[in-house]
């Protein structure tokens, strides 16, 4: 869809974790299809902070649609809560579209997913596990900017996939008719493990980046002396100790179904970085 053309929506979506990975690639896009958007973040005006619901009216006023990611993961205690609260809310303040950003292989995540399908609001549920630009934009990027992703990850293959997908299909499900009702596992083309990923950055960025596999115990106290917050570090511990244990090791279709092309592909999203001045030593 360009710019010029008429969308489904004509109020305004918010947009939460409208300054994350993906968020702010909604943003972004809806922005450029004349989508009238409000950012959901606690640095914004009004200010959205999932721990203060007192705030979250001032979000949800005059708007039509949101778009749903739970920081840091819908597997997180306490998750269901605050989204049956926001949905509810929701619904007070006559929204009439939910995009939810979901977790790939996490019943946690498919209980939230839930309460976002029985609200009686239209619903779009987009399932994703690891994003490309974890290793450009999230916690891996200094690892590959030191040459050496030390992960307790194995040989375990996944189908990373790139975070452009997953905002193109939100921004399709906010502004288009079609997608109601709809759930989309997305993944990437090919199943790849960590020490693949290793091999197609070393090829883009010209220079040596190994994968190095450390114990999880290990990774989880080194995460934790480092300083991240403590729900990263739990986060992190989830991903590796659950998550990645092969449950995710196949490809679907969620892609060409929500967007009718294929995904992208590591070693495209690799080049694009690389062109973009990313990785600079």
């Amino acid at each position: 869809m360009t710019s010029s053309q008429q969308t489904d929506t004509s109020g305004c979506v918010l947009v939460l974790g409208g300054t994350g990975k993906t968020g702010r690639r909604v943003v972004a896009g809806l922005e450029a299809l004349g989508v009238p958007v409000r950012i959901g973040s606690r640095s914004a005006t009004p200010p959205f902070d999932w721990n203060d619901s007192a705030g979250w009216d001032a979000c949800l006023e005059d708007v039509e649609a949101a778009y749903i990611t739970y920081a840091p993961d819908l597997a997180m205690p306490g998750a269901t809560d605050a989204i049956r609260a926001f949905v509810d809310r929701a619904k007070r303040h006559g929204l009439r579209r939910l995009v939810l950003l979901s977790g790939r292989g996490e019943p946690e995540a498919q209980a939230c997913e839930r309460i976002v399908q029985e609200s009686g609001l239209e619903w779009t549920v987009v399932r994703a596990s690891w994003f490309f630009q974890n290793f450009s934009e999230g916690a891996f990027t200094e690892m590959v900017l030191a040459g050496r992703i030390t992960l307790p990850a194995g040989e375990t293959p996944e189908p990373f996939v790139d975070a452009d997908d997953i905002a193109d299909i939100a921004i399709a499900a906010l502004s288009e008719p079609g997608h109601a009702g709809k759930v989309y596992e997305v993944t990437g083309p090919r199943l790849m493990t960590f020490a693949d990923v290793a091999g197609e950055l070393s090829h883009a960025t010209g220079r040596s980046i190994e994968f190095v596999e450390v114990p999880h115990g290990a990774f989880v106290d080194a995460a934790k002396e480092s300083g991240a917050p403590r729900d990263v570090v739990w986060m992190l511990d989830y991903l590796f100790s659950t998550v990645l244990d092969g449950r995710n090791s196949h490809l679907t279709d969620g892609v060409q179904r929500a967007l009718g092309r294929e995904p992208r592909d590591l070693a495209d999203y690799a080049r694009d970085v690389v062109s973009a001045g990313g990785w600079a030593s």
